[in-house]
């Protein structure tokens, strides 16, 4: 600090004045340029990303009854036999070759599953629950020897309506 102090000492008045000026002006530069308009964006974004969330809320709140009222209609009506529909589904979803039975029984089906990839057979009883309205009652799972396939039994409710 010393030799800058000397530096500045060394020069003429008239130096000194510019070196001053600049020094504010670079000053001031980084305080607008590197502080306030980046807190300044920071702080406009905020606010509306609250304006779209309090506009999202509104919609919520006045759209809630209707959306109540029609989520007991979401599913997916197809006509099938629950027994049907759930080997449909599961040929769609690539577990053809694992599917071992498929079978009513008293109010729901029934299916055996081997050497089946466990990832398929979660996104298999997400789409027949969320699409179709078929849960699962009871479920056995075990692993095979190869890593990623499993065997299982797997017994569904009758749709929900």
């Amino acid at each position: 600090m010393n030799k800058l102090r000397a530096w500045y000492g060394g020069l003429q008045e008239r130096e000194q004045r510019v070196v001053a000026v600049g020094g504010i002006t670079v000053a001031v530069l980084v305080l607008v340029l590197g502080i306030l308009l980046p807190l300044h964006s920071a702080v406009s974004g905020a606010a509306r990303r609250n304006d779209a969330k309090r506009e999202d809320l509104k919609w919520m709140e006045l759209n809630a009854p209707e959306v109540r009222s029609a989520g007991a209609q979401m599913y997916a009506d197809t006509g099938e036999a629950p027994v049907v529909l759930v080997d449909r589904v599961g040929r769609e979803a690539g577990l053809a070759a694992a599917l071992r039975g498929t079978q009513p029984n008293g109010t729901g089906v029934r299916v055996q599953l081997e050497g089946a990839a466990f990832d398929t057979v979660v996104t298999w009883l997400a789409t027949l629950d969320e699409r179709y309205g078929l849960a699962v009652e009871s479920i056995t799972v075990d692993r095979t020897a190869q890593p990623g396939l499993v065997n299982a039994s797997i017994t569904f409710t009758q749709p929900r309506r």
